[in-house]
């Protein structure tokens, strides 16, 4: 059954947890969606994970078209959540319209999803006015990596703590359908959850938020250039994935691989003709 912003509405209403996961490509997606989660998350983190950037600021919006799409093909199912990369809404009210629209087009999108609090409200009520959902996105937001001095757990004193609360009932009343909470104290997070009527996607925000979000990447040990405390291992696909090369590699090199039920015939005659 196709998941939608109801979904999101409902989960909060009944209690039940929602799971979200990033994806970037048909196969990956096509997997995820068929194990049952319920949305997932084209993020901008592809930067990092699939195109090899040092943080996620280079991300175009042509880039998240091309994997939106691509995602979107691979997930029947789950709602596809696109991420609004730097610099494509930060800059008007109108440019923020016109990309959101692009993604959901162009990206096949379900929902884009946006950083920012009070700052980008006028973004978040213009862009869901057009008809779009929107998720919000407090806490430790990348694309403000080089204000925040570093990858830091937000909200730990009373000031930002209250500036964080401020912040999510706001992109709330812009019309945000959920938020995701990244890298906050747990009992503030659990705060914020009881605050607000949308769901929370915490991701290092601890258990009580609504639902939980993580990097596929991460989860499965493939991505290990760094790892954030959060990051839980349900596999070590990665090591699996290296041990299979390495095992390719030498069957081809010593050549057990292909064997002949790898193999196509042809009619001996035929070749003796060649000949």
């Amino acid at each position: 059954m196709k998941k939608t912003v109801l979904t999101f509405a409902e989960a909060k209403e009944q209690g039940e947890k929602l799971t979200m996961l990033t994806a970037y490509d048909y196969s990956t997606a096509k997997l995820i969606d068929g194990a049952g989660i319920d949305a997932i998350l084209v993020g901008d983190s592809l930067g990092n994970v699939i195109l090899g950037y040092e943080d996620t600021l280079s991300v175009t919006v042509e880039d998240m078209i091309h994997h939106g799409a691509a995602v979107a093909r691979g997930a029947k199912d789950a709602l596809v959540v696109i991420d609004m990369p730097f610099m494509s809404y930060q800059t008007s009210v109108y440019d923020a319209v016109v990309n959101a629209g692009r993604l959901m087009k162009e990206g096949r999108a379900g929902a884009v999803k946006l950083e920012g609090g009070t700052e980008v409200c006028s973004q978040i009520k213009a862009i869901t006015d057009a008809g779009i959902p929107v998720m919000a996105h407090l806490g430790l937001t990348p694309q403000s990596i080089n204000a925040f001095g570093g990858f830091k757990v937000q909200g730990k004193t009373e000031a930002a703590a209250k500036k964080l609360v401020e912040n999510a009932i706001a992109v709330q009343e812009a019309g945000a359908f959920a938020v995701t909470l990244e890298c906050v104290p747990d009992k503030l997070a659990r705060l914020v959850t009881e605050k607000l009527d949308i769901p929370t996607i915490g991701i290092g925000a601890g258990a009580g938020c609504d639902g939980q979000v993580l990097v596929y990447a991460d989860m499965l040990g493939m991505f290990s250039d760094f790892t954030p405390k959060f990051v839980r291992r349900f596999a070590n696909t990665g090591q699996i994935m290296t041990d299979a090369f390495k095992a390719y590699i030498e069957a081809v090199k010593d050549g057990s691989y292909p064997e002949e039920k790898h193999t196509y015939k042809i009619d001996d005659d035929v070749i003796e003709k060649l000949y």
